[in-house]
């Protein structure tokens, strides 16, 4: 590698800085300020696109304030910006989905006529500016300072409906990431600044394939080491919703949907994933993990990757099986953003080069795929009010095309073949058959978790497409005890949708009437805590109103006579339509070519420098521990 002094890594992180500045002075005129928004994304992905080639050939460009201004940021440690490799990826793909998601708030604030628009899209750009920023970081300080400031720029998305309930999801994303995961970080960053000083001089910079002075000082202080090592990788868990840090991801969703989006997709929780891939292969590296292990009673010794692997496997498992139960579309995704990310974690923690691989090409498959799913969640409110998966029965006549990208983006999250989950998907399980051993637990649990993913997201597609609003199954899962009843929703037959009798039906069934057969969310709207109003006669009127003096804000599901047909074109506005059909297909794009896709070219790239090899080939075909033995070479 080739460093490059260079004013780009600052220059990606300050254009939407400045936008932010630009936004607030245009509150006057709406088309002027979303400009500057769009023109800020553009900008700062022709800037971070600009780096690409010459980091892919080997260069690194980086930026630091001793070095420009003369000044010392903290004893001993740089304020820098480095673009390399790692940072890329994650830079790239923020900058990039920026630009499709300016488009796409634009025309979900102005569909629901949002209050404090002016607000929102200055602490949009704010919240991409810390983002690249934590992508650029050269040192755990600079990160640290860039990973609290998104929590802090955030804040008021989260909050933004002003209520009771977004206000209480504002303090509890607070508490979580700014304190919580902020203090675990600080901690972990003070002792590895603490370790390096003893045996050398005290630095917190990133190395690809870990801290030369850090795997010197380990092997005095083992035990200084390994706790340093937890701090970090909770402080980043904590956005990652690594459980048991994850609660504050799913009530966030009382925020508007393109920062569900932003925190779900490209923003929040991505840095939290690649917070944990800089610790684990450019503070520590594979091979300290490995070789510094834990002695566990009754177990023996462990490395340190086998705890964050185990916590990883369990939290994609579980997130997976609540997703099931949850009837509010956005908190079911939120749900499969918890476990999504914790394949990123997974990945990493095994260690393999097939595996890294499949890890870091898991965030940009995930983020088009999940943002895909949001975008599409978010258009189904706007024109149709509507949030409660069953609410939707033959809604994809209404918007065929919203449900269509939907189906897209629920492959990608279930790793079907030709969309880009599978490609990331396919890597990370080579990777544990090359391991072998214990590690084909890990296995079995990624393809477990594929078939949860179909199960709670395919439902949403059927009862789109497959399913009338006057006739459509019933949803044991989500209304009944685990194993359902027999029958469908209002069957005059009595037909028995799990194989049992016709007359065990009835039989089941006969104290029961058309009214018990109303909508999951009327009779089960624990898992969404807006409160309803409710007539004397306690049937469900609406929920309570966030936007004002909007009255059809209060309704959702069909109306009456049933969901109105319209073409792929007509379902929408172009700002929301255009944004849902790229990003579907960006997903298709990965999948299908993910060899051509930059993406994939810079993960190969970044495994490259932590194993110290000119060429992902030479990596083919080796087990983990021969892998470890090339870093050693």
């Amino acid at each position: 590698m080739v460093t490059v002094e260079s004013v780009r890594p600052l220059a990606a992180v300050l254009v939407s800085a400045i936008a932010v500045v630009l936004i607030v002075a245009s509150y006057r005129r709406p088309n002027v300020r979303e400009g500057w928004s769009v023109l800020a994304a553009v900008s700062k992905f022709a800037i971070v696109a600009s780096m690409l080639p010459g980091v892919l050939s080997g260069t690194v460009y980086e930026w630091s304030l001793a070095d420009s201004l003369g000044v010392e940021f903290l004893a001993g440690v740089d304020f820098a910006l480095r673009a390399d490799p790692l940072g890329m990826l994650f830079a790239t793909l923020a900058s990039f989905l920026w630009i499709f998601t300016s488009f796409y708030a634009a025309g979900y604030m102005r569909g629901l006529d949002e209050h404090s628009q002016t607000r929102f899209f200055a602490a949009f750009a704010a919240s991409l500016s810390t983002a690249v920023g934590i992508a650029f970081a050269a040192n755990l300080v600079t990160i640290f300072v860039f990973y609290e400031l998104l929590s802090l720029v955030t804040y008021p998305l989260v909050a933004h409906n002003e209520d009771h309930e977004a206000r209480v999801a504002g303090r509890k994303y607070l508490t979580y990431t700014f304190f919580g995961g902020g203090v675990f970080l600080l901690a972990g960053t003070v002792m590895i600044y603490w370790l390096t000083s003893t045996v050398g001089t005290a630095t917190t910079a990133f190395e690809a394939g870990g801290m030369e002075l850090l795997a010197e000082a380990a092997v005095a202080e083992p035990g200084y080491a390994q706790a340093a090592f937890f701090l970090l990788i909770a402080g980043f868990g904590v956005k990652a919703a690594v459980m048991p840090l994850h609660s504050w991801l799913a009530d966030a969703m009382v925020a508007p949907t393109p920062v569900s989006g932003l925190l779900h997709a490209v923003a929040v929780v991505k840095s939290g994933a690649f917070g944990v891939a800089r610790v684990i292969l450019e503070v520590y590296g594979p091979g300290l993990i490995h070789d510094l292990p834990l002695s566990v009673p009754g177990i023996g010794e462990v490395g340190l990757n086998v705890p964050v692997a185990i916590v990883a496997a369990f939290t994609l498992t579980a997130a997976s099986i609540i997703a099931m139960r949850k009837d509010h579309l956005k908190r079911r995704l939120a749900f499969s953003t918890t476990a999504q990310l914790s394949y990123i974690v997974l990945g990493l923690s095994m260690l393999h080069p097939y595996a890294v691989v499949g890890a870091l090409f898991h965030i940009p498959a995930h983020a088009f795929a999940k943002l895909t799913l949001f975008f599409c969640a978010g258009a189904i409110h706007v024109e149709t009010h509507t949030d409660y998966v069953s609410e939707m029965a033959g809604i994809g006549k209404r918007m065929p095309l919203t449900m269509s990208a939907f189906a897209i983006g629920a492959a990608g999250m279930a790793g079907m073949p030709l969309i880009a989950g599978f490609v990331s998907k396919f890597y990370m399980l080579l990777g544990a058959g090359y391991v072998g051993g214990e590690y084909w637990l890990f296995a079995g649990t990624l393809l477990l978790s594929g078939v949860l993913n179909i199960a709670y997201l395919w439902p949403v597609v059927y009862t789109a497409f497959f399913e009338s609003e006057d006739h459509h199954d019933a949803k044991p899962v989500l209304e009944f005890s685990r194993g359902g009843v027999f029958e469908s929703y209002f069957a005059e037959d009595r037909v028995a949708t799990d194989g049992g009798e016709a007359e065990d039906a009835a039989e089941a069934t006969e104290t029961e009437t058309e009214d018990d057969y109303e909508y999951a969310v009327d009779e089960y709207p624990s898992d969404h805590t807006v409160p309803e109003e409710t007539d004397t006669g306690g049937e469900r009127v609406g929920t309570v109103d966030h936007h004002g003096d909007h009255e059809d804000h209060l309704t959702g599901g069909p109306p009456a006579g049933g969901w109105e047909r319209r073409s792929p074109f007509a379902e929408s506005t172009w700002l929301m339509i255009a944004p849902i059909a790229v990003i579907a297909t960006g997903a298709v794009v990965l999948g299908i070519v993910p060899d051509t896709a930059v993406f994939l070219e810079v993960a190969t790239t970044v495994v490259e420098g932590v194993f110290g090899v000119e060429s992902f080939g030479e990596l083919q075909g080796l087990s983990l521990s021969e892998a470890l033995e090339v870093i050693a070479e």
